[in-house]
């Protein structure tokens, strides 16, 4: 595995959130991929971009689960944006202490292999948790935080998702229980 810091090989950004719709900058190249050993889930309390401190959201991260794999996207950074890409990026899914940095392997749809960046939840932190979908649904739909609704966040992965051919189905199906709560 190489460093993020290490020019000699590309800088990968793995996003299966909101990094697959809004990465903050413009990938070179943006390739489905596949991850194996964690899963997708709303397991993080969002305190400052989809809820509050008072009144925290949910979003997206990644969970370690033996024999699980989660589809996202693999983001090339441009050579020349490398540093700039990382310190914005690390700025942004680091705001808190949730996230943890790693460099993890994924496979790319096309067959390559490739070193990715990726946020992973740290389980030990107080915005960790594990809940139930209808309470996950409960919060999605009311929650509100610096970057807008927290439905919003969930029906943006989830559209863009099925636009790559990633339909996750468990994210439709909470995504289709928040709709007629907020009906």
């Amino acid at each position: 595995m190489t460093d993020a810091h290490d020019h000699s090989a590309p800088l990968w950004i793995f996003g299966y959130g909101s990094l697959v719709w809004d990465p903050g900058f413009t990938p070179a190249e943006a390739v489905p991929a596949r991850l194996e050993g964690w899963h997708r889930s709303f397991c993080m309390r969002s305190i400052h971009f989809r809820g509050t401190a008072e009144n925290p959201g949910l979003v997206l991260a990644l969970d370690a689960q033996p024999g699980a794999h989660c589809w996202g996207v693999a983001l090339r950074v441009p050579e020349k944006e490398r540093e700039p890409v990382l310190a914005q990026t690390r700025a942004r899914e680091l705001v808190s202490d949730a996230y943890l940095e790693r460099r993890l392997p994924v496979t790319l749809q096309d067959g390559r292999k490739v070193e990715t960046v990726t946020y992973v939840i740290d389980r030990t932190g107080p915005q960790y948790c594990q809940i139930g979908v209808e309470e996950q649904a409960q919060i999605i739909a009311t929650a509100v935080g610096g970057r807008g609704p927290n439905r919003d966040y969930l029906f943006n992965t989830v559209a863009h998702l099925a636009e790559l051919g990633l339909e996750d189905d468990d994210l439709v199906a909470l995504a289709t229980r928040v709709r007629v709560l907020i009906d």
